[in-house]
């Protein structure tokens, strides 16, 4: 008999979960806790490893599809004797997006997946099927050549589709491009350095990730076009990138859903929250100091890298202690003054945005802040989080400065009531002055803190005596690294 594969519970409050990539296609075989899909929860990102080994024989549900919990979304054959067969709901393998306005259902384009035969079966060498579904209605079939960013074994460079829409308007080669996401992924930050390194750009090809599918008429009769069987013709030497026709079609990409919930949650949460933001200037030059003198040595001790987190996670405790209005919620016409310090700790993904959740931090020594910081983001990154990981935050910290940027002005996550950003440290002028009044001016690292509060519970007063209680805690930091 088969084993039914099932959309697991994610947690007491989950009800449902959107699958987002089947890892394996029918026919292959799998074994028991081997990855088998991905699916995307109101909580987690997760991969779901399969029920026993054997043989994928059937995928019920195919990818984009949001079904119940304990739904049976495919089937493994463990004698392995079975024939496979293909997604019965989807045809032609495209994925089903989410309804357009006016209640019309809308077709995931061909180059949203994540590589050639990564969904449903197909290989490098067979045009995607959805590219067939379009062709057939015109009865031809189109082939597209070998694009820059597969590799000869027909593996796809990892990027994303701003990615490799960057890639063409900049003429880069993504083979050209080194990558530090995930597993080698090209992310966006390593394509823009790439293009400010080297200005004139790689010559690109078209890439096979854009075919004409789901596009309009006149988008689509831009794409070229190869008889079925024949080889496909040595490509021309690249010309300069000619200017956007005028009138030429927008690209329209469904949401994933991911960033559905995060444009929910956002939304949620300005309706909700009166917010008011403030931001205050932070002297970071002593621990800027420490850290560097002691980086290398806290590193082989503890085998955690030391990063600036910890440093802003161990002041806001601090203010907390101070001012509990800040750790609290809102419930009716009640506040909650939750007894435990829950950092939720913002971590920027390839595709989204997550806050894993610190718990207790207030019983955490530094290391085990660091520890605890770096376990959550490594987790986060490889699908690994778990419901409990992202629930229960009673306090958040952001770090866009991470990419440079001065402070910034966050959304708080509900049902919390505030949110510290957390800006660039970068070396300014500054003045001085000392305790006989006399001023200098001096080069110091300057930090910017932004704190977004709830203007229900938190008035002014003491959202600035919260963001002065971090500045002077970092500014006077003695406390060991241990």
């Amino acid at each position: 008999m088969p084993t039914d594969v099932i959309m697991p519970q994610m947690g007491e409050s989950i009800v449902e979960g959107t699958i987002t990539k089947w890892l394996k296609k029918p026919g292959e075989q799998v074994q028991r806790d081997e990855p088998l899909f991905e699916i995307s929860t109101d909580k987690v990102d997760a991969e779901i490893p399969a029920p026993a080994s054997g043989v994928l024989k059937e995928i019920k549900t195919p990818e984009g599809t949001t079904v119940q919990v304990n739904t049976v979304v495919g089937l493994i054959d463990e004698a392995g004797a079975a024939t496979a067969t293909a997604p019965q709901p989807a045809q032609n393998n495209i994925q089903p997006a989410p309804s357009a306005p006016g209640g019309k259902e809308t077709e995931t384009p061909t180059y949203l997946r994540e590589a050639p035969g990564a969904a449903h079966g197909g290989t490098a060498d067979e045009p995607a099927r959805g590219m067939e579904a379009a062709a057939r209605s015109q009865e031809t079939v189109i082939e597209f050549p070998k694009g820059p960013e597969e590799e000869e074994d027909g593996e796809r460079v990892r990027s994303s589709p701003l990615v490799r829409r960057l890639a063409r308007e900049h003429e880069v080669d993504l083979r050209e491009v080194t990558g530090t996401g995930l597993g080698g992924r090209v992310t966006k930050d390593d394509i823009l350095r790439f293009v400010e390194q080297h200005p004139a750009g790689v010559p690109a090809i078209p890439l096979p990730s854009e075919p004409a599918v789901g596009r309009p008429a006149a988008a689509a009769a831009q794409a070229p076009a190869y008889q079925t069987g024949t080889a496909a013709p040595t490509m021309p030497a690249a010309q300069p990138a000619a200017p956007r026709p005028a009138g030429m079609a927008d690209e329209i990409v469904p949401m994933t859903p991911m960033r559905k919930k995060i444009a929910e949650r956002m939304v949620e949460s300005k309706r909700t929250s009166a917010h008011v933001h403030s931001v205050y200037e932070v002297d970071m030059t002593r621990i800027v100091k420490i850290r560097e003198r002691r980086k290398d040595d806290f590193e082989r001790r503890t085998g955690s890298r030391l990063t600036f987190m910890p440093f802003f996670c161990r002041a806001a405790i601090h203010a907390i202690r101070q001012f509990p209005i800040v750790n609290s919620s809102v419930e009716a016409d009640n506040i909650r003054y939750h007894r435990n310090i829950n950092l939720g700790i913002a971590v920027a993904l390839d595709w989204g945005l997550i806050v894993p959740v610190l718990k207790n931090a207030e019983e955490k020594n530094f290391l085990g802040l660091q520890r605890g910081i770096t376990d959550l983001a490594d987790r986060a990154r490889a699908r690994k989080l778990l419901p409990d990981d992202v629930a229960g935050g009673t306090f958040t910290l952001t770090n866009p400065g991470n990419y440079g940027q001065m402070f910034g002005l966050p959304i708080i996550l509900q049902p919390q009531v505030a949110i510290l950003g957390v800006g660039n440290i970068k070396k300014q002028t500054v003045v001085l002055t000392d305790e006989n009044g006399m001023d200098s001016i001096a080069i110091r690292s300057i930090c910017h803190i932004s704190l977004g509060y709830d203007h229900r519970v938190i008035d002014g007063a003491i959202g600035d005596q919260f963001l002065r209680e971090v500045s002077d805690y970092l500014q006077n930091w003695n406390e060991d690294l241990g």
